[in-house]
């Protein structure tokens, strides 16, 4: 079987509209990649920068899959939460992107966004606080009915990625280092 390993980190959130922000992650993958090791879920802490607009998570990424093609090619979505003055969280935006499919390491930076819904959410959003959030968070990686969302632009996650590969070559996948 091909295998590839994913040894990285979840480095940290900046440019979203306040501090104290976590991350809760996940990988999907289809239904013939089978996980050899590693947690395919996490969370890291809440972390309040000071000295610039980027909280530092550097949470470990370290997965491993074996598979007999690329069909279903993993998947990292991510969930950055916002943790308030009151102990209250709210989600502050969504977003995906597929692990890079040529080994070697990778700066990878992934758009987050946010459900926006009207103008009597929003303003029970500013005072009692909370949010809109998805039913269904699938819809972040899938793409079923998310062109028919409201949303607006949030910060970025930076996420560093280390790739390896392993016979794929066997199974009609080239690859080439970086």
């Amino acid at each position: 079987m091909a295998q590839l390993h994913v040894i990285g980190e979840l480095v940290g959130g900046k440019d979203f509209p306040s501090c104290d922000l976590f991350c809760k992650f996940g990988l999907v993958t289809g239904p013939d990649w089978r996980l050899l090791e590693g947690h395919e879920s996490g969370q890291t802490q809440v972390d309040h920068p000071t000295m610039s607009n980027m909280a530092q998570w550097s949470h470990p990424i370290d997965v491993h899959y074996a598979t007999k093609g690329v069909q279903g090619w993993p998947k990292i979505h991510l969930e950055v939460w916002h943790h308030d003055t009151f102990g209250r969280s709210e989600i502050y935006g969504y977003g995906f992107c597929h692990v890079p499919t040529t080994p070697g390491m990778h700066t990878v930076d992934v758009a987050t966004w946010r459900p926006v819904g009207n103008v009597f959410q929003q303003a029970q959003s500013y005072f009692v606080g909370g949010g809109l959030q998805l039913r269904a968070p699938e819809l972040v990686y899938t793409g079923v009915d998310r062109p028919r969302l409201q949303t607006e632009a949030m910060g970025t996650v930076v996420l560093e990625l280390g790739v390896i590969t392993h016979n794929f070559e066997n199974y009609g996948v080239e690859t080439v280092s970086t």
